[in-house]
């Protein structure tokens, strides 16, 4: 049970670190369009908030791998 219970976890961060993700790029490429003079700007702060997101499903990882 704690196998499933694990793997549920990891399943559920991975679905919303990629929903996160996905909202990020697109916020960001939606920003480029409109001001592409701020590119690197914005580049710079989207991989920051991929990092950060990302962090999330790697946390929950752990955290399920300890439970079991």
């Amino acid at each position: 049970m704690g196998a499933l219970a694990a793997a549920i976890a990891i399943g559920l961060a991975a679905l919303g670190a990629g929903l996160g993700n996905g909202m990020i790029v697109s916020k960001t490429v939606e920003g480029i369009a409109r001001q592409p003079e701020l590119r690197g700007a914005l580049q710079g702060t989207m991989f920051i908030g991929v990092a950060l997101v990302e962090a999330i499903p790697i946390i929950a990882a752990v955290i399920a791998f300890m439970v079991m």
